[in-house]
């Protein structure tokens, strides 16, 4: 028997939303991301999105995340990095 959760991918309620704005905390329990979008007309970043998690699935993101951008800058190229004008204002 296959003890994965259902494929979610056809549920209404599941939405994806654009994020160009991030910021993490952490306490000694868990590690706080909150993500949203800021423009530059805007002087505030509009939040839309919270994850909580625990330190070892954070280091799991982690993980995840530098394996998946190694694989796109094989396929893709080198991903530019933003300079700080480049980013969004807290």
């Amino acid at each position: 028997m296959d003890d994965r959760p259902e494929d979610s991918r056809d549920d209404p309620a599941r939405e994806g939303k654009y994020t160009n704005y991030f910021k993490i905390g952490f306490n000694s329990l868990e590690f706080v991301f909150d993500l949203g979008q800021a423009y530059d007309d805007s002087p505030r970043a509009l939040h839309h999105t919270r994850i909580v998690t625990s330190p070892a699935y954070a280091k799991a993101l982690l993980q995840l995340l530098a394996d998946s951008l190694t694989a796109y800058e094989r396929t893709h190229g080198a991903i530019p990095r933003l300079s700080p004008r480049d980013g969004p204002e807290p």
